[in-house]
Formats: C-alpha cells, sequence, structure tokens
C-alpha cells in the first residue's frame, strides 16, 4: 500500500493561478510603476513559493520509492528533481528546466528584485505550465 497515497495538491495548484495572474497584472502596459513593482513583487513571491511547494510535494511523492519516507525527505531539491525524471514522473527535459528556474531564483534571491525582473519572469509561463505537469503527475502517481 502506498505511504503517500493522497496528496492534496490544491494549495499547490492555488500559488500557481495566483503566479499566473500576478504576471498578467505585471505585464499590463497600463501600469504605473509602483503597480509593477507591486506585481513584479508578487511575482517573485509566488515563484518563489511553488518552486519550494513542489519540492517539497515531489519528495513526498518520492517517498514510496524509498525504503523511509525520511530518505526522500532528506533529498536536495536537485536530487529530488533527477529521482522524479528517472522515477517517471516528469521527463529528463522537465527536470532540467526545474533546476533552470531553481538557479534563476538563487541568481536572483539578493538582488531585491531587479534581476529577476530580467530573468525569471521570462521564464514564468513555462514554469507555469511545468508546475501544473508536477500537480498531474503527483496526483497520478498516488492512483497507480
Amino acid at each position: 500500500m502506498s505511504r503517500t497515497a493522497d496528496i492534496d495538491t490544491s494549495g499547490f495548484r492555488r500559488c500557481i493561478g495566483t503566479l499566473e495572474a500576478a504576471l498578467e497584472q505585471f505585464r499590463r502596459e497600463e501600469q504605473d510603476e509602483t503597480l509593477r513593482h507591486v506585481f513584479n513583487a508578487a511575482c517573485e513571491r509566488q515563484f518563489e513559493l511553488v518552486l519550494n511547494i513542489g519540492g517539497s510535494l515531489l519528495r513526498r511523492r518520492l517517498g514510496d520509492l524509498f525504503t523511509s519516507s525520511r530518505e526522500a525527505d532528506r533529498l536536495t531539491f536537485r536530487d529530488a528533481f533527477h529521482h522524479g525524471a528517472k522515477h517517471g514522473l516528469m521527463s529528463a527535459e522537465a527536470c532540467e528546466r526545474w533546476l533552470q528556474y531553481r538557479d534563476a531564483h538563487n541568481a536572483s534571491a539578493h538582488d531585491y528584485g531587479e534581476r529577476f525582473a530580467e530573468t525569471a519572469l521570462e521564464l514564468i509561463p513555462a514554469f507555469i505550465s511545468d508546475a501544473r505537469s508536477l500537480a498531474d503527475a503527483v496526483e497520478d502517481a498516488g492512483d497507480g
């Protein structure tokens, strides 16, 4: 029997939806500069949340593939995604994109959002798609 049969991804999916809405608002051309900063900050925060929650959900799903769920909990972000690809929860290409998302986040984490607007915002549409696919894979793996 699966130790992680039912993983609730509804909160994760809400965060993805909030990220998508923040990106749409950020891209509106009629925004004043203050609102652009607000929506940039919202994108940055939601990007970070989706990235971290995605890694946590994946580790939780991987718990069934290890001797104990604690082993999966100790995986680094990078290792968790490599295991996710190895065990068919995502493609190797999706795994590499997730690692790029993490690198983009880490590269912009200390510049107070300035570089985030230049780099990570370009990645968000693909990130949203990959996050939804991860949510599906986490849920589908529990059905099998």
